[in-house]
Formats: structure tokens, sequence, C-alpha cells
């Protein structure tokens, strides 16, 4: 009964890439707590892609592994085993997570990777060993097993057959769809054991093992996560399973522009997409100045809240809906675009903030995948280091944006105020000896856009008789000061004066 798991042990004991709450250490064999969390992890309340049991290793107080950890001696493994089969068929419906016994450290462990089921919900007695069985709801609520009880057993069996599209059959694909070749790559990519035995198995028998295959054998059904990730051309079962990127060097109302459409592996088009605009489209300023010996250093775009845009619009759009992630550029502004929005029960305040915590997921498979690729972090963690990455850069805070139905999901990435208007020299990073500016530049800028916030920096310039690099400096560093700030869009918006002295 013995298999490979389709992640690395290491990472996820050390819980590297899976988060703590899908993770449920036991000392030993204790089949009461073990099948609750099993039934929890079933349920997926939050569509979090289930969880994993590891049994033989202890852990600390607050959920830590221990290592070295206790093991389970050779002679109690197959009884383990059998005694689980039957403790399983107790579940109603029934349900059997995928079982792997590892040797780590030199100690036997057996791992139960239990994905959230098709057929939820489930429930399980509250005591498998006692005679008379009382049947429970379990779910998870963060590290911990819970009875589901009220409004939360209501919820979860409304949850009834809604199963996130990622992780249901594809009726108009079979099993040789899916390629060996590339999940064989993931494997080996992530540092999977099963990478190691993957030639030897079909693409059925390997898909099930990385449960992107199910259903009977005589009718074995690919799901979509795996024909996302695992088909060369999932754009013919997905139409516009794609990323375009478009570069509008003259700005979005221009004649001219060029465009670039990425197809192919979820996984190959994010990093191509991602390799196309780092390679074309993001340039270095280099700022020297004659007081210090340090130069200053900042992006048009950083390529961090780059990739956390993308691969958020990769992680939670929807692939039911046939139209692409776009990726606009201009010399003002990045902007990715993707449907739907967010879910109702995160409030955009909070999202502007950084503090928005998804109550379930669109995608429960979509985001294992990518964070086994070190692709994304981890839970609701992209916003805020969006928000984080553009401060350290010294760009203006980025902008999300969505409607009352929630239709689509729009983030804007403002360009750095230096570097406004320069197009994509390739290979180029421009090194600058400006002018020396006058101390009281910086209370002239000031003065002027508190009596006329709605002029523009070359308006300014040009009253004041500096150069617009001069005083787009002066700004720039009075914007990060907190004395002034852009108010509204690009074109229309207007300048607050915080301090003027």
């Amino acid at each position: 009964m013995t298999s490979k798991l389709p992640i690395n042990l290491k990472d996820l004991l050390h819980q590297r890439k899976v988060e703590g709450e899908r993770i449920e250490y036991k000392t030993g064999w204790n089949p009461d707590p073990i099948m609750r969390t099993l039934c929890a992890f079933a349920n997926d309340f939050e569509n979090l892609g289930g969880g994993y049991m590891v049994i033989g290793q202890d852990c600390d107080e607050t959920g830590m592994p221990v290592f070295p950890p206790k093991g389970l001696p050779d002679n109690q493994l197959d009884r383990i085993q059998r005694e689980l089969l039957g403790f399983c068929n107790q579940i109603q419906p029934s349900y059997f997570p995928m079982l792997s016994v590892e040797r780590f450290e030199d100690r036997n462990l057996i791992i139960l990777w239990a994905p959230g089921g098709q057929n939820r919900p489930y429930k399980v007695p509250r005591s498998v060993t006692a005679r008379k069985k009382d049947y429970r709801y379990y779910i998870r609520r963060y590290s911990s097993t819970v009875e589901a009880r009220a409004d939360d057993e209501q919820e979860l069996i409304s949850l009834t057959a809604r199963v996130p599209f990622d992780d249901r059959f594809n009726q108009t694909a079979g099993t040789n769809d899916l390629s060996l070749r590339l999940m064989e790559e993931f494997l080996r990519e992530v540092g999977s054991d099963l990478a190691n035995e993957s030639r030897e198995l079909s693409a059925e028998a390997l898909g099930r093992q990385m449960n992107v295959v199910s259903g009977p054998t005589e009718a074995a059904l690919p799901k979509n996560v795996g024909l996302l990730f695992f088909n060369d051309h999932p754009e013919q079962f997905f139409p516009a399973t794609q990323i375009d990127v478009v570069w509008f060097p003259e700005g979005p109302g221009g004649d001219r522009f060029d465009e670039k459409t990425f197809t192919g592996p979820l996984a190959r088009i994010t990093r191509d997409a991602l390799s196309h605009i780092q390679a074309n489209y993001l340039k270095q300023t280099v700022v020297k100045h004659p007081d210090r010996a340090e130069a200053e250093r900042f992006w048009n775009y950083p390529y961090a809240a780059i990739e956390e845009a993308v691969v958020n619009a990769v992680y939670h759009r929807s692939y039911e809906i046939r139209e692409p992630i776009e990726v606009r550029i201009t010399p003002e502004d990045l902007v990715v675009l993707s449907f739907p929005g967010p879910y109702h029960s995160i409030r955009l305040k909070d999202l502007k903030q950084g503090n928005a915590v998804s109550r379930r997921y669109r995608n429960r498979r979509i985001g294992e995948f990518l964070k086994e690729l070190d692709l994304t972090e981890g839970r609701s963690t992209g916003i805020s280091k969006i928000l984080k990455v553009m401060k350290g850069n010294g760009s203006l805070p980025p902008e999300f944006e969505t409607d009352d139905d929630r239709s689509y999901f729009l983030i804007r990435l403002p360009v750095h105020l230096e570097a406004e208007g320069s197009e994509k020299t390739p290979v180029e990073t421009p090194v600058e000896t400006p002018v020396e500016t006058p101390v009281e530049t910086p209370d002239q800028i000031l003065s002027m856009l508190d009596e006329n916030p709605e002029m523009t920096l070359a308006e300014v310039a040009s009253k004041i008789g500096k150069s617009l690099r001069a005083v787009e400096r002066a700004s720039s560093k009075l914007v990060k000061a907190g004395r002034l700030r852009f108010v509204g869009p690009k074109k229309g918006g207007h300048w607050e004066v915080k301090e003027k002295t």
C-alpha cells in the first residue's frame, strides 16, 4: 500500500510549502482524533486543498515539528494500514486518503494526503472505536479540527457537490491528454521522490498519485487542474487561458502598441510572461548625488510587485470565463487585469491596506502547484507584498479596483515618478548626475502646488525656473517624506500638500 508523495517530504515536514493549518502531526496511531481530522480535511471548508496527516511525528506546543521524529515501529506499519482502511469505511460517504510510508532520519512515518473530497459534506463517528456510532461533521479552524456547529454545519451542507472548478473532473478529456513529460518535470523541480518512478508509470497511474486523475479504473478522468498544468495546449479545453502583454509606447490613447500572447501550461506562461516583461520593459535608474558617495537606485516598475500581481491573477481568475489575463504597460503605469474580481467577503478597503484574508478560495488546487513551484508564498500575502515592494522602491502606492458586482479585478502599479516618461532601452542603465538643486526648491514646489493643486510638474518647473528632472526628484522626496501626495488618476487628479514647512 505504500506510495510516494508528489511533493518533497522534507519541505512538507518543515512546513515550507504547505501552511501549518493544513498539516496535523500525531506522535502515534490514535484512530479517533486522526479520523476526525481526515474528515475535516475531506470537507475542505475553506477550499484550501485539504491537508496532510503525519503519523509518527511529534510537535511542540506551537504546532511545529520536533526532530528527529519519534517514528513508528516496523511491526506496527501493516496493522495501522489495515485498521485505517476499516475506519475510512466509516466516513460517510466513503473517503480514502492517499497513504505513503516514508523513511525520514531513520524513522518510519505514515503520511496521509487528504485532498478536498468530491462528495462533501463528510461525517464520521466521534469515536470510530466505540460500539455505538455518533456521526458528526468536522471542519478545520486554523490549525485545529473542530465539530461543525449551527451556521458552520448549514454552510458545509450547502457546499454539497460544489467542488471548485480546478478540482473537478473534465468530461471532455482523457488521461492520455496529460503529458508524462510535464508531470515528470514538475516532480523533479519540486524535489519529489516520485520523479524517479514516473517513467515506469502510465499517465493515469502517475496522475492518480498526483491527484490530477480520479474516478474508477474503467472511467478514469483527468481533473481540470491537471490539464491546466500538464497539457501543452490547455486553451483547447479552457478558451482564453492565456496572458496578453500589451505595450503602449504613446499611452493607451496612442495609435501604436505591441502585443504578445502567451499560451500553454499555467506555470510556463506565468514564467514566460514575467521574463518577457522583465527583459523588455523594466528599467533601473541610478542617480548620483554630489554630496554623498551612495547613489540612489530605483526601478520604473519593481519586478517583485509585477510578479505578485501576475501570479495573483493566474491563481484567482476564473477559468470558466473566456477572458485572458491582460498586462497593459505604458510610460505611466503597469496594469494587470483579470476576471472576475475577489469574493464579496473581501472588503476593498481591507484589500487596499493589505489586510484582506479570503474566506474561501476559487482555485484550491492551482494554488498548491504554484506554491510548490515557488511562484506564490501562501495565503493572502500577495497584496501586502505589492504594497511593501512599491513603497521600498520609492514608487507611489499601487491601486486596486473592482466593481460592485466583482466582475473584474485590476491592479495598477504607477511608474516611479523619476522614471516617468522614459521608454525602455534594453540592457541600458542610465546614470544621471543632476544639476544641483537649491535648498529652497522643495518649499517653492509646495507653495505653488498648495495654491494650484492641478498644476503639472512641468508647469511648476517652468514657473520656478528649474529643470523638470530636478522638480521631479524634489517632489518624489516630498512624497516619500509624507509632505505631498497625488490624489486621483494620472489625468484629472490633483496634488495635496500635507506640510509646507
